[in-house]
């Protein structure tokens, strides 16, 4: 998870860019209260908060995943 709060998130970014260059997804998923909640109640983010920012990124994540990679 990204929090761009943190100046070694950004670093691990860049590292993680440099190394695999165009493996990278463009996708980023935020640290947020939500996504650390929903495990403690057994859900995953979908059914514990679909509309927070964590949730959507996760959806789009699926997306950009199958949008690269489906065939």
């Amino acid at each position: 998870m990204y929090d761009g709060r943190l100046n070694l998130t950004q670093q691990v970014v860049d590292e993680v860019k440099k190394y695999f260059k165009n493996k990278v997804l463009g996708t980023v998923i935020p640290r947020t209260v939500r996504l650390s909640e929903a495990p403690s109640f057994g859900q995953p983010i979908q059914y514990f908060d679909r509309n927070c920012k964590g949730s959507i990124a996760y959806n789009a994540l699926a997306a950009e995943i199958l949008e690269k990679y489906e065939r």
